[in-house]
């Protein structure tokens, strides 16, 4: 059963990667790269609700589940484009204009704020999965685990794979 939920997965994310990528047609960067993240929020959306196999009575928890997920990639995509802009000031101004000005009090207030708000949105998928998962039988929390253990994976590659290729255009 195991493998063949993984093949399942592994056949879902590979088809639906070329399918979406020929659907959108980003007009710049920052187009493309939040298509890509929408896209991607959206399949692991796909493969979390197919691989779980709801019942009638566990689709009532799913909206939740699936708006907190939405919601937590809306603020994640919102802080790397901070983050981008924040990186390109800080290269317009030089590293001298820097080292003059580092403020780091503004650095520990400005980090605190993102740590508490990806807290607040970590704890809002967690309250949104608590009453579905609890409705979970064995099986569905094993494929759960399955899934969240690859699309960690996929992630992490991802997202190495982007900082590459933004070291390779700088």
């Amino acid at each position: 059963m195991l493998k063949t939920a993984a093949a399942a997965i592994t056949v879902l994310l590979v088809a639906a990667s070329p399918i979406a990528h020929a659907q959108s047609a980003p007009t710049s960067k920052t187009d493309a790269s939040a298509n890509d993240s929408t896209m991607l929020t959206d399949v692991r959306i796909q493969v979390i609700k197919a691989a779980l196999q709801l019942t009638p009575a566990q689709e009532k928890y799913w909206p939740a589940v699936e708006q907190a997920i939405r919601f937590r990639a809306k603020d994640r995509q919102e802080r790397v484009a901070k983050l981008k802009e924040r990186i390109e000031h800080l290269h317009e101004g030089g590293p001298a204009e820097f080292l003059r000005n580092p403020d780091p009090v503004e650095f520990l207030n400005s980090r605190s704020g993102t740590l508490a708000q990806r807290s607040a949105d970590l704890k809002k998928l967690a309250d949104a999965w608590q009453p579905l998962y609890q409705t979970l039988d064995a099986d569905q929390k094993q494929r759960m685990r399955f899934v969240a253990m690859f699309l960690i994976a996929k992630v992490r590659d991802a997202a190495g794979q982007a900082r590459d290729e933004d070291i390779d255009d700088e």
